[in-house]
């Protein structure tokens, strides 16, 4: 998985809406999942850009 959930996340739920797979997980702190194809939908819609992707 190539994208990482930084400490800057609100839990706003925007990355949740826009999950096409639903990898986005709910919690004390969201976290992605296994199920992600690293479309990078949820690094796009994040309003704080909490989302990175990592190399």
């Amino acid at each position: 998985m190539a994208v990482k959930i930084t400490d800057e996340c609100t839990a706003c739920g925007a990355c949740m809406e826009t999950c096409p797979t639903g990898s986005i997980e709910e919690g004390e702190k969201y976290k992605v999942n296994d199920t992600c194809t690293d479309c990078l939908a949820c690094v796009d819609t994040c309003p704080t850009g909490a989302i990175v992707q990592q190399s």
